[in-house]
């Protein structure tokens, strides 16, 4: 570098921020997390909180329910994630090309390095929360095949007993109960009270109807609820509240709210009335038909009769009296032969079903003595007394027979008994030591005896043994 470069870059430094007379500045080097991290906390501070409004794109949910999907404009897209808390709380599904506001916060996805947005809540831009949620149920459905006209079922003309689904409280049930009463007073309403608006409604209205088609007491049910806002019959926009009407084996009338009201129970109902007084009329619609055209009919007989009697009495008048009397008393004559025949009839009658009902009678009593207890009982214990009977006579005969045995037996033991030989004079010796004395080898003299004879017995001494000729003759033979 020549020394005029150098001095003009001097010249030209100071204009150009530049100091080339001092060292640079050190360099901080930034890891991508800290800087990332950094980023993050500086976008949250400065948008913490931010409405966005955009088109949806790229909609997913994911199995741990949290909701990602992108908001759009003409010019740019912003990556949204709706976590699982506040998805629940949502009041419509979200879709792919809906227009939306979501609140929410600013944020970046370390791990991708990503601006997001965390939205809190999301709305539809046009249509309310509530009423897309409605359209997007009945769609839904609908497409399921729960409002198919094929499916419905026809009221019964006459039913006996209807239930009603509704609250116990308000005008609903007494207007209802007072057309009821006015148009058909035998029918009986059995009614099962429920919340009709509020976050229990839903299950309960479930429960009311299938508990409705378990018990077998009615024989349709009517869901009823005043008009009200949106808001106020959401109960009845459910689709919990709609499957439970379609699984209803019993047939179920919709009657919420106004007439210009529509709500998804109205769709999967059977049959829909505008307001509950109209579902009054529409259930006794056949009951009043048949009264009203009886009433006409009573109406025109009135007539008819009044006109006959009118007319008789002038053909009466223009008749002889003698004529009048004479047909007039045929006519009784007939009529009490008539009566005659029917008396005879029914007398006849009655005594062949009295015949026919005392041979019946006697056919149950034969029948309740045949199998009457008693007898086996009886037969049971005569059978009992013969068996006691012989079974004494045996044990009589078996006494008997051992004792006759046991006399036998003891004559003979007491004649073998040695005690009976001393009854006869003779005596036994026993040896000191308790043993029989058979000879008198066993003896020596000195020696201590005793005497038993039969009544007693006594002790002696042995002064001299003297065995006899033939023990000796026998004590020789044995030394020799």
């Amino acid at each position: 570098m020549t020394p005029h470069n150098r001095s003009a870059q001097l010249e030209l430094g100071p204009q150009l921020g530049l100091n080339f007379g001092e060292p640079a500045p050190a360099r901080r080097i930034w890891p991508v997390s800290e800087l990332v991290a950094e980023m993050r906390e500086s976008i949250e501070q400065a948008y913490g909180d931010v409405w966005v409004e955009g088109e949806i794109s790229n909609y997913r949910s994911a199995p741990s329910g949290h909701i990602y999907f992108t908001m759009k404009d003409a010019e740019a897209q912003l990556p949204v994630v709706l976590f699982r808390r506040q998805a629940l709380l949502l009041r419509f599904r979200p879709e792919d090309g809906l227009h939306v506001l979501v609140r929410g916060k600013v944020s970046v996805y370390e791990q991708r390095g990503q601006m997001q947005l965390v939205a809190e809540t999301m709305e539809p831009v046009g249509a309310g929360s509530l009423q897309l949620a409605f359209e997007q149920l009945k769609e839904r459905l609908k497409a399921e095949g729960l409002f198919d006209a094929a499916r419905k079922q026809p009221l019964p003309a006459f039913p006996r007993t209807a239930g009603i689904v509704t609250s116990p409280a308000g005008a609903v049930i007494r207007d209802f109960l007072n057309i009821v009463n006015r148009r058909h007073s035998g029918l009986n309403i059995l009614l099962y009270p429920v919340s009709v608006q509020g976050e229990s409604a839903p299950a309960e209205i479930e429960t009311a109807i299938a508990e409705l088609n378990a018990t077998n007491q009615v024989e349709l049910i009517v869901l009823a609820r005043g008009g009200g806002s949106l808001e106020d019959m959401a109960a009845f926009n459910s689709e919990r509240v709609a499957r439970a009407i379609a699984a209803s084996r019993l047939p179920v009338v919709s009657a919420v709210g106004h007439e210009t009201d529509f709500t998804i129970a109205d769709f999967a109902a059977d049959l829909r009335a505008p307001t509950p007084s109209a579902a009054a009329e529409l259930i006794t619609e056949a009951q009043y038909k048949i009264a009203e055209h009886l009433a006409t009919r009573t109406h025109r007989l009135e007539r008819a009769v009044r006109f006959q009697l009118l007319h008789a009495r002038r053909c009466f008048a223009d008749l002889p009296m003698d004529r009048i009397e004479s047909r007039v008393s045929t006519l009784l004559h007939r009529h009490a032969q008539h009566l005659d025949d029917l008396s005879f009839r029914q007398e006849a009658a009655l005594a062949t079903q009295s015949h026919a009902r005392r041979h019946r009678l006697a056919e149950l009593a034969a029948a309740v003595l045949r199998h009457d207890p008693r007898q086996p009982i009886a037969q049971t214990r005569a059978t009992l007394l013969a068996l006691r009977t012989r079974l004494d006579r045996v044990l009589e005969r078996l006494l008997q027979s051992s004792a006759f045995t046991l006399n036998s037996l003891n004559a003979r033991l007491h004649s073998l008994s040695p005690l009976a030989v001393l009854d006869r004079g003779y005596a036994l010796v026993l040896s000191a030591d308790g043993v029989l004395v058979r000879s008198v080898a066993r003896l020596a003299p000195g020696e201590i005896v005793t005497t038993r004879l039969s009544d007693g017995a006594f002790t002696s001494r042995t002064e001299t043994v003297t065995p006899n000729a033939a023990a000796r003759g026998k004590k020789g033979n044995r030394s020799r």
